[in-house]
């Protein structure tokens, strides 16, 4: 029987908001279910005749304190070892990160892993939403100028944002052609998304967490005064939110359809009723301040169904 070890693909752990991360509020819950954390970060990852092995810290983690970790050792780690592994390491989805999928994906038969390291790679964050148009408001991906142009003069407004981009970062609002601004935009990221601007961002988007294909929380983030960004890295406030009949009906789609894509654990977000078609699967925010506003701590729904099929 193997040990309970919980091995954790993270950033950097100086780097952690203890208040507002994921990533420890899913490792504390499973310290207290008797997991030994195993942390390491993408670049400690290594392929080795047919080994996957990882250079580990064995971590001990405290709730509520400013210094929020001990190293109790580290340690070379053959990862078949582990009972779980958690692909939690930020954004953005680079090279760097689509190896270590390759990697992880050799052992995904010997070890459960969440997300699924296949799954991950296929569901591109803002790509896998080309299937689910119908929910978003218009949009284009392109690197083609003429009919960039043409998009924007038709909707005025338009947010641009890159296809690997995360947190708020990068994200631009034009309200006219600007063919400076856009070729140096495309010179440094190809194919980008354009999207119509939606005014109701001023009153919060929807952040909307699923888990193994069930909808099982929501939260608001309204932007902080004077920007257009819902994430709260950029420093959008959290409250309470319900879902409309029709995000429960959209949402309830994607879950569906993420399930079978082997996606267990993701944050899909909505804004003015509209899916906006960032599906979060490389590692999904906000739980921490779903809990803080709920009482509900979904880290513990999350062990209680990490091995249910």
């Amino acid at each position: 029987m193997k040990k309970k070890i919980l091995a954790i693909q993270g950033s950097d752990l100086k780097k952690v908001n203890i208040k507002t991360d994921t990533t420890l509020l899913l490792a504390i819950e499973a310290q207290k279910r008797g997991y030994q954390i195993f942390y390491f970060c993408p670049n400690q990852l290594s392929f080795l005749n047919g080994k996957v092995i990882a250079e580990c810290k064995h971590i001990r983690l405290f709730d509520n304190t400013k210094k929020f970790y001990k190293i109790v050792k580290k340690i070379d780690f053959d990862l078949t070892k582990a009972k779980c592994i958690l692909i939690r390491n930020d954004p953005p989805f680079n090279q760097q990160y689509i190896n270590t999928t390759f990697f992880l994906e050799h052992i995904s038969n010997k070890v459960k892993i969440i997300n699924n390291p296949f799954a991950v790679r296929n569901v591109a964050e803002k790509l896998f939403s080309i299937r689910l148009m119908k929910y978003m408001p218009p949009t284009l991906i392109s690197e083609n100028l003429i009919e960039i142009k043409k998009f924007i003069r038709k909707y005025k407004k338009v947010i641009i944002k890159p296809i690997n981009g995360y947190s708020g970062n990068e994200v631009l609002l034009l309200e006219s052609v600007n063919t400076k601004i856009i070729k140096k935009y495309l010179k440094r990221f190809s194919h980008v998304v354009f999207q119509k601007f939606l005014p109701g961002i001023s009153r919060g988007d929807k952040r909307v967490f699923i888990f193994n294909g069930k909808i099982k929380g929501c939260i608001s983030r309204v932007p902080k005064k004077g920007s257009i960004l819902s994430n709260m890295s950029k420093g959008a406030i959290p409250i309470n939110a319900d879902l409309t009949n029709k995000e429960i009906k959209i949402s309830n789609e994607v879950a569906k359809l993420l399930k079978k894509n082997n996606i267990y654990f993701a944050g899909i977000d909505f804004i003015q009723g509209n899916l906006i078609g960032d599906i979060n699967v490389t590692s999904p925010t906000g739980l921490a301040a779903y809990r803080d506003i709920s009482g509900i701590n979904l880290a513990s729904y999350f062990w209680n169904h990490i091995y249910s099929k």
